[in-house]
């Protein structure tokens, strides 16, 4: 049967059997992406793995070291995030975003498996989506950690999880049946609707049923942990204040919208990272958006001194195996996720945004048709207006690019001038290692973050590679979503340039690449007039434009050229 493309309605209830079609948000209510989104350059860290920024919650909730490689609480905590901050980490990497796995209170004990004993180090095993959990730190810290982002024009993602609870253990309750179902287990040799969205993607992941409209009362195990947190009265008078507002009825998956657009309200987080969002019902998502903006809104009216601008509340979602150039279930040439039986474009249900699991494969082209291939693929009808966010290495994506990490600098120069918002994830830039022995599966995506490796030269001199690219990047928006032109194809050599709304070109970049090391001469191909000031952003130098040509001297390989209007003498 041939595949069609259908909406869902908003607050429609979906049968278990049928999927119900109802046209209720079609793309001309789709607003464009902001452009900062559109080329962000994003740092997604697991927050246990990064960095210890306070020894005293090492040890909590009386979690052992007993788990697999890899699968024990490590120490990262909010604390080490905000000393990187401070320190100026990411400023000088030109980071935009912050991404950090969820904090929401995890379950307290360790889940069994083939893989061994794991504790929720990662933070996608949530008990209390109202609380941080401890291990992590406290929410006083986290509203520092968000407070310091904002101070550095850094915006913070939060990473949203509705599909799932964490499981059952010695120490850990299950939710009530009425929240969650452990059966069937999805069943991938069946790719269709119903075998990805109601169903659990795995014994250790008790599924919400999310298209329930039936209200269900709150689990006795939570309202004892309120009731002893001394805020049992105040959690059930914001959730009836919550339900009386928006009228929604009292399902499953309306309290966890209530509870993640909370922490919006309250620290003025930015934007969501979605975690397995193609495992909900998507008008579910348009919901979450909605009050996610509102609570954003609210946040600035009594914040007006924190706030960085009024850009609208951003929202990326996790659609495994969705990429560019029809990637496995994606469509090739459309933005549709394809269930089989279904197709779905997600962008129309609240998201800016999809995490394309395409480029890790991808990078391995060379550079003159990667970048080539994205600058057609993100200018083409199903791309505009819609964010991407291109990647390397992942916390659970089994075929990184570059796993060994035998092209450091070459996987930078790939990730941060190609087209698209870039994700760095944590290390990439000291070529932190993907591999731990007697490590199982994704536990070697999740080594600690390796700073004692800053101690050497090579390291070093990477880490200044990486803070090139992004604070060029950073600074010159058209080489994530200008217009791409390859000028040279040996040495390769390429400009970006970026128009506003009005046809007025507002920047534009030349970058040269595999050029040889000291005197060097180049055209610029008519991007850059006579008499043009260049400097070039990777050694510093700068080089006036005489009959069409630029001549200067740097030790380095490649040119990251834009026009200055005095030359820089320093």
């Amino acid at each position: 049967m041939k595949s069609k493309t259908y909406v869902f309605s908003l607050v429609a209830v979906l049968s278990l059997l049928l999927v119900n079609v109802v046209n209720a948000r079609g793309e001309d209510s789709r607003e464009p992406i902001d452009p900062f989104w559109q080329g962000a350059t994003v740092y997604f860290m697991m927050t246990d793995r990064f960095k210890n920024g306070n020894s005293a919650n090492d040890r909590v909730l009386n979690r052992g070291q007993n788990g697999a490689v890899m699968r024990n609480f490590m120490g990262g905590d909010i604390q080490g995030i905000t000393d990187k901050i401070n320190d100026g980490y990411f400023s000088d990497l030109g980071v935009d975003v912050l991404w950090m796995t969820p904090l929401n209170e995890q379950i307290h004990g360790y889940w069994q498996d083939d893989w061994g004993d794991s504790y929720p180090f990662h933070g996608y095993w949530p008990k209390d989506w109202t609380s941080v959990d401890p291990n992590f730190g406290t929410e006083e810290q986290m509203r520092e950690m968000i407070d310091a982002a904002h101070s550095k024009g850094i915006r913070v993602l939060a990473d949203i999880i509705l599909n799932h609870t964490g499981p059952k253990t010695e120490l850990d309750k299950a939710w009530p049946d009425a929240w969650i179902r452990t059966r069937p287990l999805c069943d991938w040799k069946k790719h269709n609707f119903e075998n990805t969205v109601r169903c659990a993607l795995s014994p250790s992941l008790t599924d919400i049923r999310t298209e329930s409209e039936l209200p269900v009362t709150l689990p006795p195990f939570l309202l004892k942990k309120w009731e002893k947190d001394g805020r049992l009265m105040t959690e059930l008078e914001e959730l009836e204040s919550f339900f009386k507002r928006t009228k929604l009825p009292k399902a499953p998956k309306n309290y966890l919208i209530k509870w993640v657009t909370d922490w919006v309200r309250d620290y003025g987080i930015d934007g969501f990272r979605v975690d397995t969002a193609k495992h909900i019902e998507p008008a579910i998502w348009a919901v979450v958006k909605k009050e996610a903006s509102s609570a954003l809104s609210e946040w600035r009216l009594n914040h007006p001194d924190k706030m960085i601008d009024k850009k609208p509340f951003f929202m990326m979602g996790e659609v495994f195996e969705f990429g560019l150039d029809g990637f496995r279930y994606t469509p090739k040439g459309t933005s549709l996720y394809d269930y089989g039986d279904v197709q779905v474009d997600f962008y129309d249900y609240g998201f800016d945004s999809l995490i394309n699991m395409s480029f890790a494969s991808h990078a391995s082209k060379p550079m003159p048709e990667l970048f080539q291939l994205y600058a057609d693929e993100l200018r083409s009808d199903a791309f505009i207006g819609k964010g991407v966010l291109n990647y390397l290495v992942s916390h659970d994506d089994p075929e990184p690019y570059d796993r060994e990490r035998k092209r450091p600098y070459e996987a930078a120069l790939k990730l941060m001038l190609a087209p698209g918002a870039a994700q760095i994830y944590y290390g990439d830039e000291l070529a932190r290692p993907l591999f731990a022995k007697g490590a199982i599966g994704d536990a070697h995506w999740r080594v600690p973050m390796n700073w004692s490796d800053l101690d050497g030269s090579n390291t070093q001199a990477l880490l200044r590679h990486w803070q090139k690219l992004g604070q060029f990047r950073q600074a010159h928006r058209s080489i994530a979503i200008g217009h791409h032109r390859e000028l040279q194809a040996e040495p390769y050599i390429f400009a970006r340039q970026l128009k506003d709304k009005n046809g007025l070109l507002t920047d534009s970049v030349l970058v040269a690449l595999g050029l040889n090391l000291g005197e060097k001469q180049i055209s610029v191909y008519g991007v850059y007039e006579d008499g043009s000031v260049l400097k070039d952003g990777y050694s510093g130098h700068t080089a006036v434009v005489e009959n069409g040509k630029i001549a200067i001297k740097t030790d380095y390989s490649l040119l990251l050229l834009s026009e200055v209007d005095v030359v820089d003498k320093s």
